[in-house]
């Protein structure tokens, strides 16, 4: 098959590429090549590369710069994958799409499944549930993946900041009331091609929204300190509560995600996030 990738740079999309090489060509953009925020440019490249597959894993992310950037937020995250779906349609091509679990406010007592009502409590997940809508509203052939706490070699994430602030002080102070499920970048994009794959050769089957994330839970001190003790850190995490770190963006204290609807459609999960942290360290990716 032939995929257009968006987001090649990113994160996600730097391990898509490789990942999904395996299925067919793959063209893959940056944002120079395929910026998000010019409805002329996606149509264009769309209706350029003719693909059977759209995996968009390009997103404004910056959740905390997104409350007063709003409409650049709305645009990539929310505009911008509409137009995608309407020209999916159009081709009769699948667009996957990665949503998050910040379309939740975080209030549930249990992992949250598909069919809970969202409710986001900040500007980036507002956005990226708009895009959700737009996506659904064209009645294309489509995934979308909500995943949770993505980190990776590239880009900027936890485990990135962590090991840089690991570096320069001997004691950091991490958030440990807020919970969900840390996924490796690589783990997310491997699960993505076998669906992919699984769904080719079936062709046909379940399309909809989807919840895939790495297994258990943690907090992001839990997840603070597995980083420093599998990097062997010498400095100390100390737990706070979210009431001593303010940011401009609330953070929904639960961003656990239940994965159970992808397992038993597509027979697909990922591994304990414990897992997913050891692999990545042992794969030198750091």
């Amino acid at each position: 098959m032939r995929v257009l990738l968006l987001g090649k740079n990113g994160q996600v999309g730097w391990e898509l590429e490789r990942s999904l090489a395996p299925l067919g060509e793959v063209a893959a953009f940056d944002h120079r090549g395929l910026d998000l925020t010019d409805p002329g440019m996606i149509i264009a490249r769309v209706r350029e590369v003719k693909p059977a597959v759209i995996v968009n894993a390009a997103a404004y992310t910056a959740v905390d710069k997104a409350e007063a950037d709003n409409d650049r937020a709305m645009a990539i995250n929310g505009t911008a994958p509409g137009i995608l779906a309407e020209e999916a349609g159009r081709l009769g091509a699948m667009l996957v799409h990665y949503s998050t679990d910040y379309v939740f406010d975080g209030t549930k007592a249990a992992p949250y499944r598909e069919e809970d009502k969202p409710n986001p409590i900040n500007a980036y997940g507002r956005s990226k549930l708009a895009g959700e809508h737009a996506i659904r509203a064209t009645g294309c052939r489509h995934l979308i993946l909500r995943t949770s706490w993505v980190y990776g070699m590239r880009g900027s994430n936890f485990l990135v900041t962590m090991l840089r602030l690991a570096r320069a002080r001997p004691e950091l102070r991490v958030v440990a009331d807020q919970f969900g499920a840390p996924t490796w970048a690589r783990h997310l994009a491997d699960a993505t091609a076998i669906l992919l794959g699984k769904i080719e050769t079936r062709q046909a089957g379940a399309t909809g929204i989807f919840h895939l994330a790495a297994a258990g839970e943690t907090s992001w001190h839990g997840f603070a300190a597995a980083i420093l003790r599998a990097t062997g850190s010498s400095a100390s995490v100390v737990p706070i509560p979210t009431t001593e770190y303010p940011t401009p963006a609330r953070r929904p204290a639960n961003s656990r995600l239940d994965g159970g609807r992808l397992l038993e459609t597509w027979g697909i999960g990922l591994p304990d996030w414990e897992q997913g942290l050891a692999q990545c360290v042992a794969a030198g990716v750091l």
